[in-house]
Order: structure tokens, then sequence, then C-alpha cells
């Protein structure tokens, strides 16, 4: 007890705003997450969407507290006065929803179970939300609930008050579930079929939860009827809800929980990741994972706020894609699959967008937890072997969501920087037929695909809807397809249309207005156009947020614009312009645009993906030390350890980790490249702990509020005037000297050597 109150008055020391304070030297890394940070979120405003997930790093099964109604993807929000369940849960983002799920409650007083009736009041003044455990005191039960969870399984203390009423609900959601009690065993078995994203076939998440003290009553319950003594029960909605006998007050009640997507046997195997660990063992265990995790980046000299920012948005990088393999009776990997429906061996993952998490998400597994992504590579594998096509969003199989064929940038990016031993050539394979072919739905493949092959662009006036953008992104997973190619020792004769395709983005640049532009499949632009308006031939944004999605060819971008004053003078447009927008296409105001609109940045839309990147295109013409204002600038302003911390969609890793990128000082434009364009650290000092056991050890010792500019930069010792860093320099162990100033340096990263890969240049 005395360790958690000393944990719960850390965590409200930290709630308060802390700039002032320089951290020297932090303590375990995992005291210093907010998981609440980005909960106070609504559809029509998103501070990140997020909920305290509890788990670990990649866990197949995450925790929560729900407040939300069965089915609501907000199934947490930072405002809602009740709690009205504790829910196993595999959602990416609400916008997604969620599968395999189901939920506990307890109660007392009566033999309440109805989800709306069973809520309880509670406050966040009693609530203790940590990556390895929450707990909350539930006041219209007088109860205390505490969880703490494995890969697989998780454990709930349940502290109740003097009583002869003590229950624990078990909801197995609607859409088709089933339940059965076995009282001589104190345990529950039963089943959710319920999935927001489809086609999923033959989908089950089967469960067993099991109690360290006997039932003194049981009852199966359908919908709204309960049926009393009655141990088993399949419908529509079903679950259970158990008593046990007179309590007094501070008697606890565990219950083990464990799921598995495969069958009852194997949640039973599952549940043995608990084995006979108490509590506060099992709490430890994940605590320890959390710090082990956490500790490949180190960060100091920083305010506590910063740290703390750094920390919980590092929690939130290292959830998704989750775990969707399990470990069968021979101890051998196996997975279902939710392509076939059937039990294959081998890894599987679920649940990431990778319109979201090419940009930044898989880079930084990449750079820091590659051997993890290895694992998900040889998924992908297995995605493409059973579904026929790669995945652009899993949730958990193909959904039918969002533009672009960039799986071809998470493929090829993990070879090129170094990921060995998969069968790569499948992966080659499956990027070659999803870039040359349609899929089963719009999101898979590639849609207009012939359109673009042989007219360079996917038309405005063919009914393909966000046209521009699946050109644009096209085009670089062309760059990757193509660069993939070359490693992998492909004739030209195979891979070099690929790499004329990257050329693509020219096909839609309307010098009149020097932005990217809708075009008709006669040749001609899209009219009326403006550039303000959103979605139409863009996706969740206008020209001005796309026109810069030529990430593989900066310098073709800038020739076409008419060369690097010209270019700079856009970029800098985006900041000044006011942040008027035309939402026509959608019918109303969507939360994207006004995210864009409150965060008084102009046209820049930091809360949705397409733009994240731009911030960092002044290196490749000649005025780094804008990127470098810019930078600090959206971390100072748009990201804080509060529940409205994030100023959109925090999005599966993907907004967190331009924050880790960018507070260490550089960022990966160009994903599938061995560069990343520099900015500006935010701490004085950062260490990546690599996992071939070397150290990059950024220092910037004089860093501050205001001196936010890079004067100089040394890499081992040497002065460098590159506007980027190399992926190999850095896995070789690399100490960055970097010496920060008030002032803009003008003279340095101002010549053409010094700027980052652009396609067109670096043949």
């Amino acid at each position: 007890m005395k360790k958690r109150y000393l944990s719960f008055l850390v965590l409200a020391f930290f709630s308060s705003r802390s700039f002032g304070q320089i951290v020297d030297k932090i303590g375990d890394p995992v005291d210093y997450v907010n998981p609440l940070m980005g909960s106070d979120s609504k559809p029509d405003l998103s501070n990140g969407n997020t909920y305290p997930a509890v788990g670990l790093p990649w866990g197949m099964n995450l925790w929560t507290p729900q407040t939300g109604r069965n089915g609501d993807g907000w199934q947490y929000v930072y405002n809602a006065d009740k709690i009205r369940g504790f829910k196993q849960t595999h959602q990416p983002s609400p916008w997604m929803n969620d599968y395999g799920i189901f939920s506990l409650m307890p109660v007392t007083g009566a033999a309440i179970f109805d989800q709306n009736k069973r809520a309880s009041w509670y406050s966040h003044k009693t609530e203790i939300s940590k990556p390895y455990y929450y707990s909350v005191y539930l006041a219209d039960f007088d109860v205390t609930t505490e969880l703490t969870t494995t890969d697989r399984a998780a454990m709930f203390r349940f502290t109740y008050p003097k009583t002869d009423s003590a229950f624990v609900v078990v909801d197995a959601f609607a859409k088709g579930s089933y339940i059965k009690i076995y009282p001589s065993q104190h345990k529950i078995i039963g089943y959710s079929t319920q999935y927001a994203r489809g086609p999923v076939p033959n989908f089950k998440n089967y469960f067993v939860v099991t109690f360290d003290k006997a039932f003194a009553n049981y009852s199966a319950w359908g919908d709204t009827t309960i049926f009393r003594s009655v141990d088993e029960l399949k419908d529509k909605h079903v679950g259970a809800i158990v008593g046990f006998a007179p309590l007094e007050r501070g008697d606890k009640v565990i219950a083990k929980v464990a799921s598995s997507y495969i069958s009852e046997e194997q949640a039973e195997i599952n549940l043995k990741e608990l084995g006979n660990d108490s509590f506060e063992t099992i709490e430890k265990k994940g605590r320890d994972v959390w710090n082990k995790t956490l500790s490949r980046l180190e960060v100091s000299g920083g305010s506590l706020d910063q740290i703390r920012t750094f920390y919980s948005c590092l929690y939130r990088t290292v959830f998704f894609p989750t775990k969707m393999y399990e470990i069968d009776k021979k101890g051998q990997i196996v997975h279902y699959s939710p392509y076939n429906g059937k039990t294959l061996p081998g890894y599987m993952y679920a649940g990431t967008g990778f319109w979201d998490t090419f940009r930044a998400l898989y880079p930084f597994l990449n750079l820091v937890y590659p051997s993890v992504n290895k694992e998900m590579q040889e998924g992908l594998i297995n995605d493409f072997k059973e579904g026929g096509f790669l995945p652009e969003w899993s949730s958990p199989g193909f959904a039918d969501i969002m533009v672009g064929n960039n799986s071809a940038s998470v493929v090829s990016e993990a070879y090129l920087k170094g990921l060995r031993g998969y069968d790569i050539e499948t992966l080659w394979k499956a990027l070659v037929k999803d870039a040359n072919n349609e899929g089963p739905m719009s999101a898979v493949g590639r849609k207009g695909v012939k359109y673009y092959n042989d007219l360079g662009y996917v038309p405005y006036n063919v009914g393909i809807n966000e046209n521009a953008a699946r050109t644009l992104e096209y085009a670089y997973d062309d760059y990757a397809i193509y660069r993939l190619g070359k490693a992998l020792g492909k004739p030209e004769s195979e891979i070099g249309i690929y790499a004329k395709r990257a050329m693509n983005y020219k096909n839609l640049f309307d010098k009149s207005h020097n932005l990217m532009r809708g075009k008709n499949e006669d040749g001609s632009f899209q009219a009326p156009f403006s550039p303000f308006k959103w979605g139409d031939a863009f996706t969740e944004g206008n020209s001005w947020h796309y026109s810069w999605s030529v990430f593989q060819d900066i310098q073709g971008l800038i020739d076409l614009m008419g060369g690097k004053k010209s270019f700079v003078g856009m970029l800098d447009s985006v900041f000044v312009m006011p942040p008027v927008f035309d939402d026509s296409y959608y019918g109303g105001v969507i939360h994207e645009i006004r995210e864009m609109q409150i965060m008084n940045m102009g046209q820049y839309a930091h809360g949705n993906q397409p733009i994240q990147h731009m911030i960092y295109l002044y290196n490749y013409a000649g005025e780094p030390w804008k990127t470098q204002y810019w930078v600090r600038n959206a971390m100072n302003k748009l990201y804080h350890p509060t529940p409205d911390g994030y100023c959109g969609d925090e999005d599966n890793g993907q907004t967190s980790a331009w924050y880790l990128f960018s507070a260490m000082g550089f960022y990966p434009v160009t994903p599938a490249s061995d560069q990343y364009v520099l900015g500006a650290p935010l701490f004085k000092k950062a260490t990546i702990h690599l996992e071939n056991g070397k150290t990059v050890n950024i220092a910037a010792p004089n860093n501050s509020k205001t001196n936010i500019y890079v004067n100089s930069l040394k890499e081992n010792g040497k002065l460098s005037t590159k506007n980027w860093i190399g992926h190999f320099d850095l896995l070789k162990g690399m100490d960055v000297q970097v010496d920060m100033s008030a002032q803009p340096n003008k003279t340095r990263g101002v010549n053409n050597a010094d700027f980052p890969y652009s396609m067109s240049v670096n043949k």
C-alpha cells in the first residue's frame, strides 16, 4: 500500500504544469507515463482519441475502463462520470472501433447486469492509471477495482465493502455471444463474436475467467432477462453474473482472465501466463517489462512536462499493431487467420493503418525495436499468403478505409534498413501484385490502378474518390518498390517501371497555383478548384496539405515550384495564411478541420498525418533554421502530458512517433531511404540504446527554451554541415554534439551538398 500511495502522490505531482523545472536525471521511465494523455476527446474534436490502455508492449490483449456504451468507439473519455465495466480491447482508434471484446464489472446490493444500471460514478481523484496497473474506486458499489496484465491474460482484484450481495458481471457483448458457468470450478467461459470491420470469417474471441472464491449463486443473462441458476446461454447478447458468500469490508476477490482467437482450450493455455503469481508479482513483472522497453530511450535536461510527454508518447508507440499470435500446447507459434478463419502456424499482428504509420511509426520500430518489426514482417508474409494481398488497414483483417498502397513502404523500409532472416522474396511478390492490381475492396491493392498505370495518375472525373491523394501515395510507394528491387538485385527491366512511376507526382502539379490538383481523364485539371477544399481529390486534408507528399523527390517538387526561394515561400505560406476551409465535400466540419482551425498555425494541420513531415522540408531548400523553429514550436504548443495533450488523432503511435523523433532531433521524411532529416533536439541529452548493443548519444548541453537553433553539429567529433544523418551511421553507434543558439545560423546547411536525399538528384 505504501508503494502505491507514493506512486499516486507522484502522479498527482506530475499533473501540474512544470515547464520551468529542469530534470537532469530521470528515474524509472514508466513513472513518467500518463496513460490518460489524449483521452479528453469526442467525435467532433480530438485531443488524441486515446484511452488508458493497460497491457504490455505489443501485447495481444489490452484492457481499459469503459465509460462508453457497448459498441461505442469512444470507450473511455476523460469527461465521463461513470464506468460501466472493465473491457478487454484491441481498438486501434475510435473510428475503427473494436474487436475481440468482453468486460467484467463488480457490483453490490443487487444482481444488476444491464450496462446502464450497473454503471457507477467515479472520480479521477481516486483513479490510478499506469501502463501496467489500473485502479479506481466505484462509488455506487463501494468497490475498488484493480487490474494488471500479461500479454494474453489479466488479473483483477476487487476489494468489497461489508456485504451479503457481492457480484461480478461478465458481459460477452452483442452480435452473437456465448456463456457457460462452471460453479464447482469457480469458472466462466464464453466467447464474443463482435467486430467492427470485416469480413472476418469464423471470428470468435474465446475467454475464460476463474475466481479464487466459490460462487454462492450464479445466473446467465441475455439482453435484459436474467436466468437464475442457469449455467449456459447462447444468444445475440449474453453474459453471466456470479455472487459470493457474505464478505467483510476489505475482503478481496481475485479474478484471472485470458482469451484466445483460436479456442477455449487455447484460452486456458493462455491463462497459464499468470501461473501461480500473486497480483503484486504480476504487477511488478509488468512494470519491469515497461521499464525495459521504455529504457531504450533515455532523455534528460528538459522540463518535467517535456519528460512526461516524451515517455507518454513512447508508451503509445509500442502498442500497435498488437500480437495476434498465440503459443499452443506444444510451444509452437500459431494464429487465427482473419482471412480464412483457420488456425495456422506463424506470426500475425493486427490493428494498424499504414496510411498513418508508414510515416514515422515503422521507421521508429526499425531504428529502436527492429526485432519486433521483424516479427511484424513475418506476420505480413502470412497476411499475403492467407489473404492474397497485404493489408493497408488491418482490423484485424482487411478494412476498407483510407487510401494508398503504403504496405510497400513498410515492407521496403524494413529490408532497406537492415532487417533480415525472413522471406523477403514472398513479400516482394506481394508488393508487385498489390502495385498492379485492384484488391477485394478499394483500400486493398490499388484502386484505379489501370488509370494510374496508363495515364500516370488516377483521374478526378472517373468516380474514384480522393484520386489525387491516391496518385501521390502510389508514386511514393513505387519509389519504395524500386528501392527494394534494387537492393534485391532485381533486373532493371523488371523494376525500371517503378522508378518511372515514382515521378507520376509531376502529372498533378498545377503551375498556376504551385500546388497539386486533381486532373481529369482527358488531361485537363479539375475545375473549379479551391486549394482550401478538404477531401474531394484529397484525403482528410486539402491541396495545401497534400502538395508536400512527394517524400521521394523533394528536389523535384522544388524545381516544379520554381526553385528554392519560391519553395520556401510556399512553405512559409502554410503558416501565415488564415485557417480558412471549404468543407462542402463532407457536408460539414469534420474534426480534422476543426483541429486545424483552432491551433492558430494557419493551414498547418498537425492533427492529421499528411502534412506532418512538411516542417522538415526547409532542409531541402537551404533554410534549415526554419525547420528548427517550427519543430520546437509544434512540440511545445501541440503536445502536453495531459488528457488534452494531442492536437488531433494520435493514430496508432504515428503522432507520438513524430514527437519522439523530433525530440531527438531528426525525422524520417523519406522512410524507404537510409536518411533522417535534421531538426533540433529538445533535450540537453538523449541516448538511444540500440538492439545491437551500440548507443547513440545526442548532447545539446546549452539547449534551452530560447536556444532552439542549431549553431553547429558534430558527428563523432567531426563537424558536419549536412541537413541529414544516416541510418547505418547511427547503427554503428554515434556521438552527436549539437551547439544550440538563440539565433539561427544562416550559413550552416545552405549548400546543395548538405541537402537530404531526393530521387531526381541521388539516382
